[in-house]
């Protein structure tokens, strides 16, 4: 063969990823979520580790950069949306409003979280400037989990590195923390309800 092996390597092909079946385009969204002016609108993704085997799912807030890490014990559907569910459960429901995600496998039970938890949007394939806020703090996770090491599935310590990356100052909320904005939006978010 071209390739220098002398003939075709057999085995079971492993079974096909599951299909998002009738996804909703990111431009089916709300139009109050592209001015990032109202809060409660969430971009995720996974963060994986050491040869595929661990994952984490980030979620993060579109207009204060708000980041929720989301333990795993495994990447398939139920496992991602059954934590994802769970994690944002108890957020104040002017906090959920809906959750944009890429077209990978682990979104493929996406209308279960729609119906308990919120809506459940997707990027266009092959489109992760879509999700920018989401692929720019996948960068700061890396720092605190490099690519080629297992990442921990114990919510403690992944609510640390939440909580530090989310005291850090940013220029784009004017070096203020993202956890004090979230607080300021969701709070007086509640006061004109």
């Amino acid at each position: 063969m071209r390739t220098g092996r002398a003939a075709r390597r057999g085995g079971r092909r492993p079974d096909p990823a599951p299909r998002i079946s009738e996804p909703r385009y990111i431009d089916q969204r709300p139009a109050e979520v592209e001015g990032r002016a109202v809060p409660g609108h969430w971009e995720g993704d996974l963060v994986i580790g050491k040869a595929g085997k661990t994952a984490v799912a980030t979620l993060v807030e579109r207009t204060s950069r708000m980041l929720i890490l989301v333990p795993l014990t495994g990447r398939d559907s139920l496992t991602v949306g059954d934590a994802v569910i769970a994690a944002v459960k108890d957020l104040p429901a002017q906090a959920r409003k809906t959750l944009t995600w890429d077209c990978g496998s682990e979104m493929a039970r996406h209308k279960q979280i729609t119906a308990t938890a919120m809506p459940v949007y997707f990027a266009r394939p092959h489109s992760p400037w879509q999700r920018g806020s989401n692929e720019n703090l996948n960068r700061i996770v890396r720092e605190y989990f490099p690519k080629g090491i297992d990442i921990t599935s114990n919510p403690d310590y992944l609510a640390t590195v939440a909580a530090e990356i989310n005291d850090r100052p940013r220029k784009i909320l004017g070096w203020k923390k993202p956890s004090e904005v979230f607080t300021e939006l969701i709070s007086s978010d509640a006061s004109t309800d």
